[in-house]
């Protein structure tokens, strides 16, 4: 996982790596259990203080993205967290409500928008 924190955006860096931590987790691009880089290896490769990494990663477990074990860092919180599970439904119900809208633009039929569905949920069926 590559993070990019940019010092002109105007949002604070410890919530732009909670942001880009968060998205890898949702992606898959951090898989359950993986380890997130140590306080001060972070640190140091962003050039930012170990205070800063902290409170992101603090937040991060605050909000149940993943769990601090003393001694050993901080790592991926499973698919089965209530929170993940949460921020992966409302990810799908966004882009339902996107398909919804072009559907509808495209004045394609209820029905066909289901029978689409179900054509990529088995395309789909193993990931």
């Amino acid at each position: 996982m590559k993070l990019i924190i940019s010092n002109v955006s105007g949002v604070p860096i410890y919530e732009q790596i909670k942001q880009q931590v968060k998205s890898a987790i949702l992606s898959g691009e951090l898989q359950e259990e993986e380890p997130l880089p140590s306080l001060r290896t972070l640190a140091k490769d962003l050039k930012i203080s170990v205070l800063t990494v902290t409170r992101a990663y603090t937040e991060l477990e605050q909000e149940g993205f993943v769990r601090n074990v003393q001694g050993r860092g901080c790592f991926v919180m499973g698919r089965g967290s209530e929170l993940i599970r949460e921020q992966l439904i409302c990810k799908a119900e966004a882009g339902l409500a996107e398909a919804v809208r072009a559907a509808r633009m495209a004045e394609l039929p209820a029905q066909e928008l289901h029978h689409l569905l179900d054509i990529l949920w088995e395309e789909n069926a193993d990931g």
